[in-house]
């Protein structure tokens, strides 16, 4: 079993930046791709990033592509999602999923494990 926890969620104006770690315990998290994803009230959640578990490939959200950074520190079993430039249509509760899957991507259902999320306000 994983156990993902994310932090670093809150408030924020309009074109600032939060950095989110996503820690993961019980089991080392070296050969999972790990995914981050964001959901509204009402609204499916949405993929917005994810990085494979050799950390040599990235994948984003059209949405987040060029604000949005995911990385992964393997000694730490934590991965992260900077967010810069942030705007109000950012705001979500985001989480970090794990993967065993060979490719999983913006798959949610190929996520085994999640976290129970983290807000993120925008104000504009």
């Amino acid at each position: 079993q994983v156990q993902l926890v994310e932090s670093g969620g809150g408030l924020v104006q309009a074109g600032g930046s939060l950095r989110l770690s996503c820690a993961a315990s019980g089991r080392t998290i070296s050969s999972y791709n790990m995914g981050w994803f964001r959901q509204v009230p009402g609204k499916e959640r949405e993929f917005v990033t994810a990085i494979t578990w050799t950390g040599a490939n990235t994948y984003y959200a059209d949405s987040v592509k060029g604000r949005f950074t995911i990385s992964r520190d393997t000694a730490k079993n934590t991965v992260y999602l900077q967010m810069n430039s942030l705007k109000p249509e950012d705001t979500a509760v985001y989480y970090c999923a794990a993967s065993r899957a060979a490719y999983s991507g913006s798959n949610s259902r190929a996520y085994n494990y999640w976290g129970q999320g983290t807000q993120v306000t925008v104000s504009s």
